[in-house]
């Protein structure tokens, strides 16, 4: 008999009620601001937690189903970046399984934890999960309430499954080769498994607060799913899995007498921890886990109430997106991952395994997705850098881009060549100099380190990569313009068949770095490399309408040219409607404009809103129209062109949020709201979310089943971290306005008030390595106010806005006092800019 001291998990005090929001296809309540819950079909949704050292996925029950397919069933359970240590845990009351015999009555997702209710009779359970941060351990809490004195049984079941990231089920090696069988013990009232052998050694440790009564071990103990239903490592194989065919791990049980009395909570805290450095690292990450969990929690939620206190927006239009801005800084946050002696090799797309070409110390970087991308990526970050900056976490951005430039100094030899994927053991996927690789993410990486540089003024940081983003933009000009006429060849976003050589998204993400790069150069002094770079960059955009755009009814910029069919034709458009097609107006050039044409720009982004293009839920991967391929059109045609691919009508959070960009560089709010509604819907509208308050990789789409009717072993990513580039970089740098130059001592704030919106704020937006700037911006009659507040910023302010449609200033005051402006004309509009000084307000009276 055993009577535990009973802790309280007290909810924030700062959340707050929430209203009833309105959205288009749907309405939703949030019961608060740090929470958000679900009742129904529990058992078909994943359920999420993460530290920066943790990753577990289970379903919203509180089950551990077999997820995922990069090994087929095994993505899910419970992982400590490169190895994964448990399949899953389990508890029973008095016999009863939780999740099982005993469902969930609720699940809900809070800001760095989770958590489950369940009833049973005379007695009530809720479970709290969490996985500090910095400690490779997920936490959690069962706390017992019941109406009357009594003993009750409590049993857990814990299944190791100690196996690497990488190899993965299909690779040479793969996971069958490479994993070994784990072996199970007990010592010190805790479960402890091994898996050493092949120059590893992994091991867990599993335990509680409390001291078991008894233990068992075996090959099972999955407590209600055995015996376990196997996934076949491909193939067709049954809706719901238990373990894979890669599965080679062991079981154990914790038996526990817990005394409750009535009205008294009583809470047992249980640790899993793991390492791949053997048992004593192992018992070292559960010790400090285990010390004080109550006070791990609350530190993990401070953590996360710190990262709530930046880019604090109001948005009276549209409280829905406010809302989605809150949580999508935290999906930011739950991204964070971090991974220790990496050993660098390239595997060739899976096809060898040599020995490594160098080593990491450590890598710190936002996981793409989860629970089959939770790896560094180059593109993937290179998006997210955008929402990064806006939610003022800089420091993680900071560690994304260097270790993608460590990685691939050593990977590609300092060629400047920027690697695709590289997985949390050091695997390089993707991206080698023999690889055709993703043309698109090495020119994009220093307009990556540009944006950060503006936003934190950290020259240090510029210094630091400069050299790389040099030589990024010179190996492309060097070996990826074979034909020497400006555009490059290789691989962009859409990696499917059918394209020509030639990438319209990596040209005009190679124009951009060209002149980021010149940005940079100049702010160092490298009149060579500026020169160099700009004098590219205004070559090729001379060339560049003539040349991208397709003509005819298709009314926008063709995907790619050099259709390999046609050598004779070197510049031939091929024109497939793929979402990349969108790229042009969704980049920002220094200085304000997107780099399509004010002409082309708004013909194309109509055309992209039509049907065959747009969906509930965003922009389509492929739109659909006439084609020669053999599945034949299914939807409707906006245009005459004979495409030779099939259309892909899937709505990718990516896709939607490159749209919302780009809508909002040419100051169409209006027609913008569609798409940030649809990544705002499947973040946060219980009709469409698989687990709460997480932005997917793909919404339901005419030809992608949502998430939740498919099995777990063959979902997209429950958490996509690139889909926040449409929630935070519009509402911060578009409809607030601000534009940071630090890096060369300037800062601009030119808002737009969006259709129907009259007034928009936000509160501590970080600029600079210390600074926040508050911003407002209100129309109110004939007068557009804009509102600045700095604080611990020095910079050359430019205040302003953007006028709206057929208005023009009468009169511009700062401070109540007469200013010069100019009025600019931009791809977003008519932009009032004036010079100022220090905090204050910028009054526009409209004629």
């Amino acid at each position: 008999m055993l009577a535990l001291v009973a802790t309280a998990l007290a909810v924030p005090a700062s959340a707050e009620a929430r209203p009833a929001v309105g959205l288009a296809g749907g309405a939703f309540e949030a019961r608060h601001l740090t929470e958000l819950s679900e009742t129904t079909r529990l058992a078909d949704r994943r359920a999420l937690v993460t530290g920066d050292r943790v990753i577990a996925m289970g379903d919203a029950d509180g089950l551990y189903p077999a997820s995922g397919w990069h090994i087929r069933g095994e993505m899910g359970g419970v992982w400590t970046p490169p190895v994964k240590l448990l399949d899953g845990i389990w508890f029973a009351v008095d016999g009863a399984w939780l999740g099982a015999d005993t469902p969930a009555a609720e699940y809900t997702t809070g800001w760095g934890y989770h958590r489950f209710a369940y009833q049973q009779t005379g007695v009530s359970v809720d479970r709290v999960d969490f996985a500090p941060d910095g400690v490779r351990a997920n936490v959690i809490g069962l706390t017992l309430r019941s109406d009357s004195r009594r003993t009750v049984d409590l049993a857990m079941d814990a299944h190791s499954e100690l196996m690497s990231a990488y190899p993965w089920g299909w690779t040479t090696p793969g996971a069958a080769e490479k994993n070994l069988p784990d072996t199970g013990s007990y010592a010190d009232g805790t479960l402890r498994f091994r898996e050493e052998g092949d120059g590893h050694d992994y091991a867990a440790v599993v335990g509680s607060s409390a001291r078991p009564v008894s233990h068992e071990l075996g090959q099972d103990h999955r407590g209600p799913q055995d015996p376990a239903v196997v996934c076949p490592a491909d193939g067709t194989a049954p809706p719901r899995c238990d373990d894979s065919a890669f599965g080679k791990g062991t079981g154990g049980r914790l038996n526990y007498s817990v005394d409750l009395k009535p009205g008294k909570a009583t809470t047992v805290w249980f640790t899993v921890a793991g390492s791949d450095q053997g048992p004593s690292s192992a018992r070292s990450e559960y010790a400090k886990a285990s010390r004080d969990p109550v006070a791990a929690l609350r530190s993990k939620v401070d953590s996360r109430l710190s990262v709530a206190r930046n880019t604090v927006v109001d948005l009276p239009g549209n409280r829905a997106l406010q809302q989605s801005v809150e949580w999508s800084k935290q999906n930011l946050a739950d991204s964070v991952q971090e991974s220790h002696d990496l050993a660098l090799r390239d595997t060739d797309e899976g096809k060898a395994y040599p020995d490594p070409a160098g080593t990491l110390d450590e890598a710190r970087w936002f996981g793409a997705g989860f629970p089959d991308y939770p790896w560094l990526f180059g593109t993937d970050g290179e998006y997210t850098a955008f929402a990064a900056v806006a939610a003022g976490q800089f420091e993680p951005i900071k560690a994304h881009l260097r270790a993608l430039r460590d990685v691939s100094e050593v990977i590609n030899a300092g060629s400047g060549k920027l690697v695709h994927e590289v997985v949390s053991t050091g695997d390089v996927y993707f991206g080698a100099n023999d690889d055709a690789g993703n043309t698109d993410e090495t020119v994009k990486f220093p307009s990556a380190v540009a944006l950060v540089w503006r936003w934190t003024g950290d020259n240090a940081f510029r210094d630091d990569l400069y050299d790389f983003t040099v030589r990024n933009l010179r190996y492309v000009d060097a070996n990826l313009d074979e034909d020497g006429d400006g555009w490059l060849e290789g691989l962009g976003n859409v990696e499917r068949s059918g394209m020509g050589v030639e990438k319209l998204d990596s040209t005009a993400y190679y124009i951009r770095g060209l002149l980021d790069l010149a940005d940079m150069a100049t702010s160092k002094g490298d009149t060579a490399t500026a020169d160099w770079a700009s004098s590219r960059a205004a070559a090729l955009r001379e060339r560049f309408e003539a040349v991208w755009w397709a003509g005819g009814d298709a009314n926008g910029y063709s995907e790619s040219i050099d259709d390999p069919d046609d050598p004779a034709n070197d510049n031939r458009p091929v024109f497939q409607r793929h979402w990349t097609g969108v790229t042009p107006m969704e980049i920002e050039l220094p200085g304000g404009n997107a780099l399509a044409s004010p002409t082309h720009g708004p013909v194309a982004l109509a055309q992209r809103e039509k049907p065959c293009y747009t969906g509930e839920f965003g922009l389509y991967h492929t739109g659909s129209g006439p084609t020669s391929a053999p599945e034949g059109n299914p939807g409707p045609s906006c245009d005459s062109v004979t495409s030779t691919v099939k259309s892909e009508r899937s709505t990718y959070s990516l896709n939607t949020a490159v749209m919302a960009v780009a809508e909002g560089n040419f100051g169409r709010l209006a027609q913008q709201r569609p798409y940030i509604d649809g990544n705002v819907r499947i973040q946060l509208d219980p009709s469409v979310w698989e687990t709460p308050g997480a932005m997917p990789e793909v919404a339901p789409s005419p030809d992608f089943v949502a998430n939740i009717d498919r099995p777990f072993y063959d979902r997209s990513m429950s958490l996509q971290a690139w889909g926040t580039y449409g929630t935070l970089w519009p509402v911060v740098h578009q409809w607030l306005g601000v534009s940071p130059s630090l890096g060369t001592g300037a800062l601009s704030v030119v808002p737009q008030l969006p259709d129907g919106q009259k007034p928009v704020s936000g509160k501590h937006i970080r600029v600079g390595a210390h600074g926040s700037v508050d911003v407002s911006a209100a129309l109110k009659g004939n007068r557009l106010t804009t509102t600045v507040r700095l604080d611990r910023v020095r910079a050359e302010l430019t205040v302003g806005a953007v006028l709206p449609a057929g208005k023009q200033p009468a009169s511009v005051t700062y401070n109540g006092k007469r200013v010069a402006f100019e009025v600019v004309r931009t791809t977003r509009g008519a932009e009032v800019r004036a010079e100022v000084r220090g905090s204050g307000s910028l009054t526009i009276t409209l004629k």
